[in-house]
């Protein structure tokens, strides 16, 4: 599996303020399809908790701070996301739980496939399962 991992986008510095940009197969490794963000999400709410079959995407925390813990099934992987600048990477087949929002955080997610609801999986131990199937018993 490929693994997760932070993306440094483009900082374009200024004395008026910052601006970061994402373009297609130039920062991240695939072309967008999606793009969606939540926000005023009530203090100690968990977001994600599921995983895709098809779809790569990138995690950016657009304003604020908030964790993303990864998991494949045997390890778990957690990203604390508090700069606009930076996205997390998460390939496909990999468990997401979103948790810990500061007041006024805004996740912004961009996505490799348009939405599908059959692309999810949204029970952890129907995930286990799919992952042995994947990849073995010994998974």
């Amino acid at each position: 599996m490929e693994l997760p991992r932070i993306i440094e986008l483009p900082k374009i510095e200024d004395y008026r303020g910052n601006l970061t940009f994402v373009q297609n197969c130039d920062q991240i490794p695939f072309d967008i399809a999606r793009v969606y963000w939540t926000y005023d999400v009530p203090g100690g709410v968990v977001r994600g908790s599921h995983a895709h079959k098809e779809n790569e995407s990138l995690i950016v925390a657009a304003s604020g701070s908030f964790d993303v813990i990864l998991s494949d099934g045997i390890r778990e992987y957690k990203f604390s996301l508090n700069r606009s600048y930076r996205g997390l990477y998460v390939p496909v087949n990999y468990w997401r739980t979103l948790d810990n929002f500061s007041s006024g955080s805004v996740c912004m997610v961009l996505s490799s496939k348009p939405y599908s609801e059959d692309d999810y999986i949204r029970d952890y131990d129907e995930y286990l399962e799919y992952m042995r199937n994947l990849y073995g018993k010994d998974y």
